[in-house]
């Protein structure tokens, strides 16, 4: 329980860190926070849109942060970088503040919230959802929605990929609640299939040129040795070149068992003979034609010759 409370007290410490730089850099674009701990202290990074306000002159203002942070947020040796961002129409902290700027200064919610989905998309963003909420037009609280592109809501690729921030306007009528969200534009979708081809393979250096030479034993490929190949032969192998048929090998007798000292010679078998079976006797001719021993009977002579 008191791992609990201390893993809970280091973030709501690490939140209200956040808040507060959030403030104090608002007009040189918050762009977001990351806090590590070190062995030397605590490395803060900290992105904003236009770094140079953030260090002020002489780095008068960095100066001031960094003991704001150690005395009333008690970490320890802090120590904080400035990065510029690379793409802020694509960063959902600036976003999200410039819409709510705009709000502020009297934009009607649909003009501002079109104009800020164009800017992110036209930015290079794979999807993006803007999310405004309060009293927009009448006396009742209602949420209207902006949406272009992809945008995920659950799963792995929700946490992997998509990027979110809040803001607040504040208006006569009372707060309005900005959310934006933004798919990463390198997103990777799981449906996404690259089929890569044997001549781009080989130019990208993905199929590598050394290969096992495959000797075909007993109806089984077994690799023997290793060969480089050049990259016609490679490219002869990736097409699906015929192959030669593999020579057929002659079965080997298995040697003899050597003689025992002392045992009698070993007498040789014989040969075994097959007699030959007699052949059947012809069947009977048909009846009217004489077999062969009546054709040798000598006829029986006449008593009456004819003269």
């Amino acid at each position: 329980m008191v791992s609990e409370r201390k893993f809970i007290k280091e973030n709501v410490r690490r939140v209200l860190l956040k808040e507060y730089l959030r403030k104090q850099t608002m007009r040189a674009g918050f762009g977001g926070i990351d806090i590590q701990r070190t062995p030397l202290g605590t490395h803060i990074t900290l992105i904003a849109e236009r770094p140079g306000l953030v260090i002020g002159r002489r780095g008068s203002t960095i100066n001031e942060l960094t003991r704001a942070v150690e005395e009333d947020f008690h970490f320890e040796h802090p120590q904080i970088e400035v990065t510029e961002v690379a793409n802020p129409a694509i960063n959902p902290h600036i976003m999200a503040q410039k819409l709510a700027l705009a709000l502020e200064r009297g934009w009607h919610f649909r003009r501002a919230g079109h104009s800020t989905v164009m800017r992110i998309m036209e930015a290079g963003a794979k999807g993006c959802q803007v999310t405004i909420s309060g009293k927009l037009t009448g006396e009742r609280h209602r949420t209207v929605r902006f949406k272009q592109g992809h945008v995920k809501y659950c799963g792995e690729t929700r946490h992997q990929f998509m990027w979110e921030a809040q803001a607040i306007a504040m208006k006569k009528a009372g707060m309005m609640g900005i959310k934006v969200q933004i798919m990463d534009p390198n997103a990777k979708m799981p449906d996404e299939i690259h089929v890569v081809q044997p001549e781009d393979a080989l130019a990208r250096g993905l199929i590598p040129k050394k290969v096992l030479e495959v000797e075909v034993v007993g109806g089984r490929e077994v690799p023997i040795a290793g060969a480089a190949l050049s990259d016609e032969e490679l490219r002869a192998v990736l097409e699906g070149a015929p192959k030669e048929a593999p020579k057929r090998r002659s079965r080997a007798k298995k040697p003899a068992a050597p003689p025992v000292e002392g045992a009698p010679p070993a007498e040789p078998k014989p040969r075994r003979s097959r007699a030959k079976k007699p052949k059947p006797a012809p069947e009977a001719a048909e009846a009217g034609t004489p077999t062969s021993e009546a054709a040798a009977e000598p006829k029986p002579a006449d008593d009456n010759p004819s003269t």
